[in-house]
């Protein structure tokens, strides 16, 4: 857009100076010879009284003095063919002159004007001026070079004066542009300028609106979730205290660890619900999927499901908050274990992925998914649930800047691969 507001100030301008240099410089030119011929004129006119009145003695100092005074060549043709000032040739214009006609015309390298005169006799004479072109345009490259000069520093003046407004325009339009992206990236307190030109003003005066009402409704959507989260603390209290009184301590210690899993659920969900855009949003994929791993193989111990676990050493950064990445193993894991038949074997296999962050596979030899089915849209699930844990661990990818695949392989079961990447540097 810069490049064209300048070609079009460039274009407008140049049209301008065309339109007023061109013929400015033809009437410089012009009023430069008139100026000259004005000037040979009068000279020769002042010695068309002297021609009638003065003898022939007094009459040749006359006309060498105004021959030497001038720029002109002046010469003074009398009617016995003697010649007085500069010699000249007898040209058709002279002997138009001598015939009592004045007349004026180019010839080579300037302008001849002749006067026809009569001497005291009444005899014809002529009275000759050329004036050579270096007189008649004196001082006409300079002032065209002068008017060249002036029309570059106008079309300079009008490219800056353009370039300035085209930078603001796009230097407003970027900071649009960016101010998008930044609310885009969940940035909710990034603010456009609304000082910036004309329209743009107006958009960016919009666009500020709009992200606080964003931020608005998302404060309101968190306090709700939070309110409610923080509701299901009192009967998660009431059954944890019911565990605790429960008297065969294994069964109570058990029931108490779920209890302490929705616990952290709730937790997770009210510190989600208050957390700002953009803060916290890392996590060592390493040390979470490890604890978790540990956490599900009480069950599959008490399920008689084998486990194959291959995960890699940390740390291995991803761009994750800590209790998104647990819900998410949360959710891949409990799927195993609600949609296979108690003793069906699983894997979990974690390694860095190249370029940065980390690649999760969970895979079970259950019966896979259901034909004609989407487990990764929220709300859907072939097996009776909520259809919330892989839309869950979809969103956890999405967030991460990865991806959540599904495939089922020719053997059977289910493939699920997580990739996130590593948070920025």
């Amino acid at each position: 857009m810069r490049r064209r507001i300048l070609a079009l100030v460039a274009a407008t301008v140049l049209l301008v100076l065309v339109a007023f240099a061109i013929p400015l410089a033809t009437l410089v030119r012009t009023v430069a010879v008139d100026n000259a011929m004005s000037t040979a004129t009068a000279e020769a006119q002042a010695l068309t009284p002297l021609v009638a009145t003065t003898d022939r003695n007094t009459l040749a100092p006359a006309v060498a003095q105004v021959d030497a005074t001038t720029a002109s060549d002046v010469s003074l043709f009398l009617p016995d063919g003697t010649v007085l000032g500069t010699p000249a040739p007898r040209s058709p214009l002279v002997e138009l002159g001598m015939r009592g006609t004045s007349a004026s015309t180019d010839t080579g390298g300037g302008r001849e004007i002749v006067f026809a005169v009569r001497d005291a006799n009444a005899a014809g004479g002529a009275i000759r001026v050329f004036v050579p072109d270096d007189e008649l345009y004196r001082g006409v490259t300079r002032s065209w070079l002068l008017l060249a000069g002036l029309s570059v520093l106008l079309l300079a003046g009008g490219l800056l004066v353009a370039d300035r407004l085209a930078r603001s325009l796009v230097d407003a339009s970027t900071d649009l542009s960016g101010v998008s992206e930044r609310l885009a990236r969940g940035d909710l307190a990034a603010r456009a300028d609304p000082s910036a030109p004309a329209e743009l003003g107006v958009v960016a005066g919009a666009l500020n609106g709009l992200a606080g009402r964003i931020s608005e409704l998302l404060r309101e959507e968190r306090e709700n979730v939070a309110d409610l989260a923080h509701r299901v603390r009192t009967p998660l209290t009431a059954l944890r205290l019911d565990a605790e009184a429960l008297p065969d301590p294994q069964e109570a210690a058990r029931i108490s660890s779920g209890v302490d899993g929705v616990q952290r659920a709730v937790t997770g969900a009210i510190e989600q619900a208050r957390r700002r855009g953009g803060e916290g949003r890392s996590a060592d994929a390493a040390a979470v999927v490890r604890e978790r791993v540990q956490f599900w193989q009480v069950l599959a111990e008490d399920t008689e499901r084998a486990v194959t676990l291959d995960l890699a050493e940390g740390p291995l950064p991803v761009t994750c908050a800590r209790g998104d990445l647990e819900a998410c193993v949360d959710a891949l894991l409990g799927n195993v274990f609600a949609h296979t038949p108690d003793g069906t074997a699983f894997a979990v296999e974690l390694a860095p992925r190249p370029g940065g962050g980390a690649r999760l596979v969970v895979s079970d030899h259950g019966p896979g998914l259901p034909p004609g089915t989407d487990p990764t849209s929220r709300g859907t699930s072939g097996g009776g649930s909520t259809g919330l844990g892989l839309d869950i661990a979809r969103r956890a990818a999405d967030s991460g800047g990865g991806r959540l695949t599904l495939l089922s392989p020719p053997a059977g079961g289910l493939r699920v691969e997580l990739e996130l990447a590593a948070p920025e540097a």
